[in-house]
C-alpha cells in the first residue's frame, strides 16, 4: 500500500496532520507494508525568500487584524499542536519554501525524506529557526542524514529538483487537491486535512480490506470547493498563506 502526502513546511495543519497520521499508522496491523511518499505543495509560492516575514505580522497584514487578533489565531493552532505533544512557536518567520521542497526530493533519493520533513517541521514550528538562512537549513538537513556537500550543491543550483517539485504540484492540481495536508491511499482514496488519528487508522484498514469502498473522513479523490477562502481554517491550509487558523 502506498500513501502519498501533499504538504507544505509552512502549513501548521500539515505539521499536526503528520503526527496524527503517524499515530493512526502505528495502530494499523499492516503498517510494515505501507510506503509513505511525501509530495510538494506550496501554499505561498510568491512569498519572499531568505529572511521572510514574521508570522504574526503576516497574519495581521493578510487579514487586516490587530496583533492581538493574530496572536489569538495562532493560539488556537498552538493548542491543537500541544494536544499532539508538538511544540509550537509564533515568533517564527513566514517565507518561501521552494528550496525546502527541493531538498526533500534530494532526501527522497537518499532514503531520508521522512526524517528531513520531520526535522524541517520541528525547526520551523517548535524551534522557530530561520530556514531561509542557507547555513541554518544546511545544518538541519545534515542533522537529518543528508551529506553537507549534496545539500549545498542543490541549494546553489536553482534548477536542481525544481521540476520534481513542479511535477508534484501538477499532480495535486490534477487530483483536485487545493488544500493541504492531502493524503492519497493507492491513488484511490483521498483524505483532506489533519484528521484525528483514528480516522487515518480506519481509512488504512478499510483501504486494505475493501478496495473501492468509501473511507472515513474522505470522499475519494475529488475536487474541493474552489470558493473556499485562502488561509488556514478547520484542519487544512489553502494557498495564500501558511500561517495559523
Amino acid at each position: 500500500m502506498r500513501v502519498e502526502i501533499w504538504a507544505d513546511i509552512a502549513c501548521p495543519w500539515c505539521y499536526i496532520g503528520k503526527a496524527r497520521f503517524e499515530k493512526g499508522l502505528a495502530g494499523f496491523a499492516h503498517r510494515g507494508e505501507v510506503e509513505i511518499v511525501h509530495r510538494s505543495f506550496e501554499l505561498d509560492p510568491e512569498a519572499a525568500p531568505a529572511a521572510g516575514t514574521p508570522v504574526l505580522e503576516m497574519l495581521a497584514q493578510k487579514y487586516g487584524v490587530s496583533r492581538e487578533q493574530a496572536e489569538a489565531m495562532e493560539a488556537r493552532v498552538a493548542e491543537a499542536a500541544a494536544g499532539e505533544g508538538l511544540g509550537y512557536r509564533s515568533d517564527r518567520m513566514h517565507g518561501n519554501t521552494f528550496d525546502l521542497h527541493r531538498l526533500l526530493h534530494l532526501a527522497k533519493e537518499r532514503g531520508a525524506q521522512d526524517a528531513l520533513l520531520g526535522a524541517l517541521y520541528r525547526a520551523n514550528f517548535a524551534e522557530a529557526r530561520a530556514l531561509g538562512d542557507e547555513d541554518v537549513l544546511t545544518e538541519v538537513a545534515v542533522a537529518a542524514g543528508l551529506d553537507e556537500g549534496d545539500v549545498r550543491r542543490v541549494l546553489a543550483d536553482p534548477d536542481a529538483y525544481a521540476e520534481a517539485v513542479r511535477a508534484d504540484e501538477r499532480e495535486a492540481a490534477e487530483l483536485g487537491a487545493r488544500s493541504v495536508p492531502f493524503f492519497v491511499i493507492d491513488r484511490r482514496y483521498g483524505i483532506s486535512g489533519g484528521q484525528p488519528a483514528e480516522v487515518f487508522r480506519q481509512a488504512l484498514e478499510r483501504a486494505w480490506e475493501e478496495g473501492g469502498a468509501a473511507v472515513p473522513g474522505g470522499e475519494g479523490i475529488a475536487p474541493e470547493d474552489d470558493a473556499a477562502a485562502p488561509g488556514c481554517e478547520g484542519d487544512v491550509c489553502r494557498p495564500g498563506t501558511g500561517a495559523g487558523n
